[in-house]
């Protein structure tokens, strides 16, 4: 049998295995989202190499200011808040045992795979260090480690909330996302206008909450079939036209992640920059969704969602590990383009697309042995307490390391 032959049977049988009620839609587009975490941090997340051979990040976007428009497309997290929003108030309309009962299962499916990963880079670290990898490297490593899994955090903390955004949704429909977009908005306004100066530092992370919850609240509202085509075409255009605004009028930075160097960032925490794209890249996906479950029909197509979705906490967890697996090696060598070269060539970008590929065929190996964090541990209830334990001090010590703690 031919390996086209196996892979077309292989997608035909998971096709045949898919429930008929799943949403194929949703899940393309949460499997879309996701791919967009290691597509945007391999291709525009970089390394120097210091004089000791260590390994220091560094991004293409401070040189190449015309790369910004490309975060639009790779920032999805709207997306991602979008689709957990609408998944979890079905989930929850679905649920058979108490509120605490359905949470508490939601946030174990998040912690383990944060758990895996935080717990092998403890174990890792101090080898890698005996086996003369600088502590240089290790500490960039461990920032790219533990940078995506702020998310998690803040999602658990907004799944929490879910009861309230369903009780929201029954009420003002997609209109109950408007208040945290005001909220976001007013803090930018003292944060950026003319009281600046006098504003503390502290008073940007009054939009965490809001921020990161507008996108999930408009997917409870979804969910509970409270937003239409009517409603997603509002968001499209008025998300659309508010980003415009933004960048034109208010010159709000035009790159949608971090770049070293500049005094403001719309990401961390999101501006008011990011609810609009959140909003527009919403009312897009709602538009588009019987056209997604259209093309996801296909059994060809639709495999390879199904299997990014149950490696989703593992894809997020792992992807950086996969491009250090390829730097820190890289590194001993020297100076290799696209990898542990400065990135302020086009040279560079060209090396490191054709780096991509080999990230990706590193993060599926990796996949294959960490898809386990995934699952339920088995063993007895006392064995399963000591090894959540042990894991748990492992992470925090480890977390420590990345945050420069220790």
């Amino acid at each position: 049998m031919s390996t086209l032959t196996a892979l077309k049977r292989t997608a035909e049988r998971i096709d045949r295995q898919t429930p008929t009620h799943r949403d194929r839609a949703i899940d393309g587009l949460r499997a879309l989202a996701l791919l967009a975490v290691p597509t945007g941090h391999w291709l525009l997340g970089g390394f120097t190499l210091d004089a000791d051979g260590g390994l220091h990040n560094a991004s293409p976007l401070s040189a190449f200011g015309a790369l910004a428009p490309a975060s639009w497309v790779l920032q999805m997290l709207g997306i991602f808040f979008l689709v957990g929003g609408y998944a979890s108030a079905l989930s929850y309309r679905r649920r058979k045992g108490s509120t605490g009962t359905w949470l508490k299962g939601r946030i174990a499916r998040l912690g383990r795979p944060v758990l895996g990963v935080t717990a092998v880079w403890a174990l890792a670290a101090p080898v890698l260090y005996a086996a003369g990898v600088p502590l240089a490297t290790l500490r960039t490593g461990a920032t790219l480690v533990i940078q995506p899994l702020w998310f998690v955090g803040v999602y658990v903390l907004i799944t929490a909330l879910t009861p309230y955004c369903v009780r929201a949704a029954g009420r003002l429909g997609g209109w109950a996302a408007a208040p945290l977009l005001a909220s976001v908005a007013v803090v930018d306004v003292l944060r950026y206008g003319p009281l600046a100066g006098s504003v503390p530092s502290w008073l940007s992370l009054l939009n965490i909450l809001p921020g990161w919850l507008f996108a999930y609240q408009l997917g409870v509202s979804w969910g509970e079939r409270r937003i239409g085509r009517r409603g997603a075409w509002l968001l499209l255009a008025g998300g659309t036209l508010l980003f415009a605004v933004l960048l034109v009028v208010f010159h709000y930075p035009a790159s949608m992640v971090g770049v070293p160097g500049e005094a403001r960032t719309n990401s961390h925490p999101p501006s008011l920059l990011v609810l609009a794209l959140a909003a527009a890249q919403s009312g897009a996906a709602i538009l588009l969704r019987d056209r997604l479950a259209a093309l996801l029909a296909r059994p060809a197509v639709w495999a390879p969602v199904v299997v990014i979705n149950l490696c989703a906490m593992t894809i997020l967890c792992w992807h950086q590990t996969a491009m250090l697996a390829a730097a820190v090696p890289g590194s001993f060598v020297g100076e290799v383009a696209g990898l542990t070269t400065a990135p302020d060539t086009l040279g560079w970008i060209v090396a490191r697309v054709a780096w991509m590929p080999v990230f990706a065929v590193l993060l599926v190996g990796i996949t294959r042995y960490a898809r386990r964090f995934e699952n339920p541990p088995e063993g007895v209830r006392g064995g399963r307490a000591v090894r959540r334990t042990v894991a748990g001090l492992l992470a925090a010590g480890f977390a420590v390391f990345a945050l420069g703690l220790a």
